[in-house]
């Protein structure tokens, strides 16, 4: 699986851009803040809907048009699907599939699978339990549709239930619909809880051999799933938690507050971790979502890489690029660092400014160029 070619319309700083994109490795480097960025959010919606960067897809269209439009192809072996992506700025978002429109901006997952690394990453650890379960979550609606079903169906009735126990308040008469609305949370509650804790068992494997390879097996990390209550006994601790959720109009049990957690030596990383073990946690945990999408679909997935070589060090930086031979990588930088060229065997090298997009040689390695009509 990869992109061949991508269109901006009127998206970010873009006026009208063609780029056509090597199936392994594509660099785009130039200075801050002149569009690399945009051109992986792009990338990142086609395959999400969303953006990686902003809530307010707004403000994702240039400042003074009224809509944006991205186009991607996707070379999948013997086919090619094409994705359109229609942003307006009233907040309306149409997806079409290959000129066919799809009904419900869900069913784009999974079409294009990907990974996403950037510098927000390596504070995943340190961050709180939010954007774990927002990882565990990315992750698994891409490679299972019945888990993103789960999810949705878990998320409308959590709303639902909070409103009825903001409004119980009010009117304790309203407190007898709560069964209805507590049966639906545990039903789809447990089965979210399962697939978490299969997907935190897979990844965790994988992740502790990778992690054990390139640290020379000093160190071991296990990833370990803390759901905020067991499936088991879930229905009767949100019924124990029914008097102080009542109080707070918030319900305070279920698997939207789950957490992970991080081990190297059995110690928690966030707590006893280095700088830098916890950068190669990220990377080793980054570099198993691959081999997790490999197994689970089949294919590979393409990599997104925001300016997170600047962050790693040269071990690192060769580990990373040693891995990733195989599948589309798509790179931002600022500059052209002699780890990358010392590992690039064959792709594309794009100079960026000011949202136009520039195809450069290189003298020093075998770079095939891309010319852009």
């Amino acid at each position: 699986m990869y992109i061949s070619e991508i269109d901006l319309y009127q998206f970010r700083n873009y006026n009208n851009t063609n780029i056509k994109l090597h199936p392994k490795l594509n660099i785009l480097y130039g200075n801050n803040a002149q569009g690399k960025t945009n051109i992986l959010e792009a990338i990142y919606m086609c395959a999400t809907t969303r953006s990686h960067r902003t809530s307010r897809e707004k403000e994702t269209i240039k400042w003074d048009k009224e809509e944006a439009h991205i186009r991607l192809f996707l070379n999948k072996g013997d086919r090619l699907d094409k994705i359109d992506l229609h942003l307006n700025k009233n907040g309306k978002k149409y997806v079409f599939i290959n000129e066919v429109p799809v009904q419900k901006l869900s069913n784009l997952l999974g079409i294009m699978h990907i990974i996403m690394f950037s510098p927000e990453d390596l504070q995943l650890i340190k961050s709180g339990p939010k954007e774990r379960r927002r990882f565990i979550d990315i992750e698994l609606c891409q490679i299972d549709k019945i888990y993103l079903y789960n999810l949705q169906q878990y998320y409308k009735v959590l709303k639902q239930r909070n409103h009825l126990l903001k409004n119980i308040n009010y009117d304790k008469g309203q407190e007898a619909m709560l069964e209805v609305w507590d049966e639906q949370l545990v039903f789809y509650g447990e089965k979210i809880i399962e697939t978490r804790k299969h997907f935190i068992n897979k990844i965790s494997h994988i992740a502790s051999v990778i992690h054990g390879n390139i640290t020379s097996n000093k160190e071991y990390l296990e990833i370990e799933y803390f759901p905020n209550v067991e499936k088991e006994n879930f229905k009767d601790k949100l019924k124990s938690f029914l008097e102080k959720d009542i109080k707070t109009g918030i319900t305070s049990i279920g698997p939207h507050r789950d957490d992970v957690l991080f081990k190297i030596n059995h110690n928690d990383v966030r707590t006893y971790g280095s700088q830098g073990q916890q950068r190669s946690v990220i990377l080793s945990l980054k570099l198993a979502e691959i081999d997790l999408i490999k197994n689970e679909v089949k294919d590979n997935p393409i990599l997104l890489l925001d300016d997170v070589l600047s962050e790693l060090d040269e071990n690192r930086q060769a580990d990373l690029l040693s891995n990733i031979s195989d599948i589309q990588t798509i790179l931002t930088c600022t500059g052209i660092e002699d780890i990358i060229l010392k590992k690039l065997h064959k792709g594309f090298l794009f100079y960026i400014e000011n949202g136009f997009v520039e195809p450069r040689d290189s003298n020093s390695c075998n770079i095939s160029i891309n010319k852009i009509k």
